[in-house]
C-alpha cells in the first residue's frame, strides 16, 4: 500500500467516525453499539496512522470498507432497533460473529456484511486456509436455530461490492436464498464522501465510496404469518366532549382507527404521558409555584414533579406523541389496560379521568399473547414477567411498543435481542391540579 492510498484511508476513517458520533442515540441504536463502532474505527486510524512515517510500508488490508459499509446500512431508514453490532451474539453453541442484530420490517433480523471484491469471494475455502462463504453461513444459520430469544426471521447477507451470479445460485439451491431489495432505493441516496476541516468549514474533498453495485440477499428462517391474532374488542370514538383545538385531542384525532398495517403498542406509561395534567398544561404552573408550598403538596415526590415539569415545558410529551402516532392504529393489551384503568380511578383527576375515557375508546384491545422469543428472556427485576407480556404482545402484532420503561429496553438490548420500540419521556398522573389534596402517580 502506498503512502498516499494510507492517507486517503485516513481521510475515510476520519469521515466515518464524524459519521457514527452523529447517529442517534435513540432506540435505532444504542449507547454501546455506538461505542463500539468508534472503537473499532478509531483502532483502524490509530493503526494507518503509525505507518504513515514508513517510506516504503508493506502491502496491507484495511478494514476501513468494511465499517463504512456496516454504517451505511445503519442509516439506512428501514433499520430500526439496533441491538448489537460487529460483535459475536452470547449462544449456548458459542459465539458466533453478526455484524448488525436489528429490527427490518417489524420482524428480527441478523445482518452479514462483506466488502470483499466480489472476484475473491470463495464458496468452499482457498489455499491460503479461508474456509469459505458456505462455511461461514452454515455456522450463522446453526447459531440462529440453537436459539430461541434471539432467533431472527431471516439472515440478510449484504455483499458491498457485488456477488457474482455463480456463488448466488449456490446460494439459492443450498440455502434457498432470494435476492432482496430494500437496499436499492435507500442505498441511492448514500455515496460516501470524505471531508477535510477548512478554516472552520468541512469541504468535501474526495467521493470515495459507491454502493451502486451492493447486492443483498435473503435466507428465511420464520414465516411470521400468524393467524392466531385477533382483538379482544374494537372500539370506534369520536372525540366530541374534548376542546378540537387542544395538544390532546389532536394526537387522538390524527391516530386511524382502521386497519393493521401500521400499528403502535402501548404501555402503561404511556397512556399515563397522553393523558397526565403534566402533559396537558399543568407544568407551567407547577413550575412557578414556590417550592416550599410543592413540599407540602407532592412530599418526598417534589423533585421529580418539577423534573417532570421542566421537561415538559422544554419538550412537550404530546408533540413527539403526535408525530409517532399520526395515521397509525393503537393497541392496547389486556393487562396494561387493567392497569391503567385501576391507576386512573385511583389517582386521576377529573379531566385525566376524562381524557382516559376518550383515549381509551380509541385504541384495539388484544389479549396477551407475548412471542416465545421475549417470553424466553429471562425474568429480573428489570426484566419482569408483566413488562416481558406487554412488550411480547407488540411483538407477536410486530408493532414497535411506545413505552418510558428505558430499564427494559435497555436490559432486552443487553441480552442481544432487538425489539421495536419507541421512547418517550415518563409523566404522572396529578389529580390535574397542584392541590393540597392531590396524589401523584409516577410511572
Amino acid at each position: 500500500m502506498e503512502i498516499g492510498e494510507i492517507e486517503t484511508a485516513k481521510k475515510r476513517c476520519k469521515s466515518v467516525i464524524r459519521t457514527i458520533e452523529k447517529l442517534p442515540l435513540s432506540t435505532t441504536i444504542t449507547a454501546s453499539c455506538r461505542r463500539t463502532l468508534l472503537k473499532l474505527a478509531s483502532s483502524e486510524l490509530s493503526f494507518l496512522s503509525s505507518l504513515s512515517t514508513d517510506s516504503s510500508p508493506p502491502p496491507l488490508s484495511v478494514n476501513i470498507g468494511h465499517i463504512e459499509s456496516v454504517v451505511r446500512v445503519l442509516q439506512l431508514p428501514s433499520i430500526t432497533g439496533v441491538s448489537r453490532v460487529c460483535k459475536p451474539l452470547p449462544l449456548p453453541i458459542g459465539g458466533v460473529h453478526v455484524d448488525l442484530v436489528c429490527t427490518l420490517g417489524k420482524v428480527p433480523v441478523w445482518i452479514i456484511v462483506s466488502d470483499r471484491n466480489p472476484r475473491y469471494i470463495s464458496w468452499s475455502g482457498d489455499r491460503h486456509g479461508s474456509k469459505g462463504l458456505k462455511s461461514r453461513i452454515e455456522q450463522v444459520l446453526a447459531a440462529a436455530h440453537s436459539t430461541t430469544t434471539l432467533k431472527p426471521s431471516s439472515v440478510i447477507l449484504f455483499f458491498a461490492n457485488g456477488l457474482p451470479s455463480s456463488v448466488y445460485e449456490k446460494l439459492k439451491v443450498e440455502f434457498g436464498a432470494v435476492y432482496f431489495n430494500f437496499f436499492s432505493s435507500d442505498f441511492a441516496m448514500f455515496d460516501f464522501d470524505c471531508e477535510e476541516m477548512v478554516e472552520g468549514e468541512w469541504i468535501n474533498v474526495e467521493r470515495t465510496r459507491s454502493y451502486e453495485e451492493a447486492v443483498s440477499v435473503e435466507i428465511k428462517l420464520i414465516d411470521r404469518c400468524d393467524d392466531s391474532l385477533e382483538p379482544e374488542a374494537v372500539v370506534q370514538a369520536e372525540v366530541t366532549e374534548l376542546s378540537q383545538n387542544d395538544a390532546f385531542s389532536s394526537v387522538i384525532s390524527s391516530m386511524s382507527l382502521l386497519g393493521e398495517d401500521c400499528l403502535i403498542n402501548f404501555d402503561t406509561t404511556a397512556l399515563v404521558a397522553l393523558v397526565s395534567g403534566i402533559s396537558n398544561g399543568c407544568a407551567e404552573r407547577i413550575v412557578d409555584t414556590p417550592e416550599i408550598e410543592l413540599e407540602e403538596k407532592f412530599k418526598g415526590n417534589t423533585v421529580f414533579v418539577i423534573d417532570q415539569a421542566k421537561s415538559e415545558i422544554e419538550k412537550p410529551v404530546l408533540v413527539k406523541m403526535g408525530t409517532v402516532l399520526s395515521g397509525k392504529r393503537g393497541i392496547v393489551c389486556k393487562s396494561v389496560l387493567s392497569e391503567f384503568k385501576e391507576l386512573v380511578s385511583m389517582y386521576a383527576g377529573p379531566n385525566e379521568k376524562l381524557r382516559a375515557e376518550h383515549l381509551l375508546k380509541s385504541l384495539m384491545v388484544v389479549n396477551d399473547n407475548p412471542t416465545e422469543r421475549v417470553m424466553g428472556l429471562p425474568t429480573t427485576r428489570k426484566l419482569a414477567m408483566k413488562n416481558k407480556i406487554v412488550f411480547g404482545t407488540g411483538d407477536r402484532w410486530r408493532a414497535p411498543t411506545l413505552t418510558a420503561n428505558m430499564a427494559f429496553v435497555r436490559a432486552v438490548a443487553q441480552s442481544g435481542m432487538s425489539l421495536s420500540t419507541i421512547d418517550h419521556s415518563p409523566r404522572a398522573l396529578t389529580a390535574d391540579l397542584p392541590s393540597s389534596t392531590s396524589t401523584f402517580f409516577f410511572v
